[in-house]
């Protein structure tokens, strides 16, 4: 085989045998309808928490960050869903992505803002790194099954139903 084949042949495989490796090390951010990943947090407290513990309730999860003008904005719709909807088992939780030792401030933050529903602390980005967030804010809803049933990436604007009414279908089913 001339030496130039040979190379040729060389480069091809190698290409291929790359290319292979990248696509299996690729993560792939979980789809609707996939389960969501494991993940566990710390509560304001310092207590971990995971989301496994939320087994068999129907769960809102919102990654947000003090810093983030947009989480700012949809605190409100959070707070009404976790009031109207908290009571028949709904559970709503803020992680926050702040950075570690700002567990002082996020409390400080949440009790500014009226937020009364649970905050979880992910300074590593542990969930982003699971979930595959783009960025903050990004909402997802979880049935009581632990599938993903709703994924939001961005704010919600005022006025927008998307977020109720997916959490309506998932108390529903």
């Amino acid at each position: 085989m001339p030496r130039f084949a040979r190379a040729g042949l060389f480069a091809f495989l190698a290409g291929v045998a790359l290319s292979a490796c990248e696509r299996s090390a690729t993560p792939k951010a979980p789809s609707l309808g996939a389960p969501a990943p494991a993940f566990t947090a710390m509560t304001l407290e310092g207590e971990p928490v995971a989301l496994a513990s939320l087994s068999g309730s129907v769960v809102v999860l919102n990654v947000w960050a003090t810093w983030c003008i947009p989480c700012r904005e949809e605190i409100p719709q959070l707070e009404a869903l976790h009031r109207e909807y908290g009571a028949q088992g709904l559970k709503t939780i803020g992680v926050s992505i702040d950075a570690a030792g700002m567990g002082a401030d996020v409390r400080d933050f949440a009790t500014e803002q009226g937020m009364t529903y649970p905050i979880w602390l992910d300074p590593d980005h542990q969930f982003s790194l699971k979930f595959l967030t783009v960025g903050v804010p990004e909402t997802f809803v979880i049935d009581r099954a632990g599938v993903i049933r709703f994924r939001m990436i961005g704010a919600f604007r005022r006025g927008d139903t998307t977020l109720a009414a997916a959490v309506r279908r998932a108390m529903a089913s």
